[in-house]
């Protein structure tokens, strides 16, 4: 398939809806604009939706299932990353047989270099062949444009653990200046993360801006591993 054999239609941050060729498509805030569908609830039904409150945008993210939650929160803690959209767009094009196709990504995400990523969340078991043609087709489509193509299905579930307990301390109320500083400090040099947050005073009033850092990524730790109180952390020197 070629560029010319696909088009995009998306819906800007004003509601209105624009249709484009691909070869259009790199120029487009899709990080900016609304979601081409909407997720409906209904009563019995198998998955769960729901809107993620971003730290990286400041504004909520809609998401379809747990999965799609799970990885929506992975790129809100991608340092690299500056702007999601779900549903960002639909992908169309005309298959072998002249009919016509359409597909709505997952997720969009901007990162700071300018570059993005596609996102498609489907488990392994769940991914019928109509679908896969859906993903290769727009995973053809990305190369053509220059954008990262994922498709992913359950994440890592250490780092997801990991990543949901840090994520309630995402809001910027948990930035409390003095501490901060003195968080930085003590983490200047790898330190035991119970041990630096009771040096700094009660952990109660203490871990909620530690687990912040670690969020915004100013400290750093290993989480391919389950955080416990002997977890080192250290600052790290590229924060976000």
């Amino acid at each position: 398939m070629a560029v010319a054999d696909f088009e995009v239609v998306y819906v800007t941050e004003g509601g209105a809806e624009r249709t484009l060729p691909l070869t259009a498509a790199w120029a487009v805030a899709f990080e900016c604009g609304c979601p081409v569908r909407r997720f409906r609830s209904r009563k019995g039904q198998r998955h769960l939706s729901g809107l993620w409150w971003s730290a990286t945008t400041g504004g909520h993210v809609e998401f379809e299932s747990w999965l799609e939650r799970d990885h929506v929160m992975a790129l809100d803690f991608d340092a690299a990353v500056v702007g999601i959209a779900s549903q960002p767009f639909w992908l169309r094009w005309a298959d072998e047989r002249g009919w016509r196709v359409s597909h709505a990504p997952d997720f969009f995400a901007r990162r700071a270099d300018g570059s993005a990523v596609v996102v498609d969340c489907r488990p392994g078991e769940r991914r019928k062949t109509r679908d896969l043609a859906k993903f290769d087709a727009t995973a053809r489509a990305c190369a053509l444009v220059g954008w990262e193509y994922q498709l992913v299905g359950a994440p890592d579930a250490i780092l997801t653990a990991n990543l949901k307990w840090l994520s309630g301390y995402r809001h910027p109320r948990y930035r409390v200046p003095e501490t901060l500083d003195a968080l930085r400090c003590v983490f200047a040099s790898s330190t035991p993360l119970m041990a630096g947050a009771e040096s700094v005073g009660d952990p109660i009033a203490v871990l909620p801006v530690l687990f912040h850092l670690l969020w915004v990524h100013e400290l750093c730790a290993d989480l391919s591993v389950p955080l416990y109180e002997f977890t080192p952390v250290r600052i790290e020197p590229s924060g976000r």
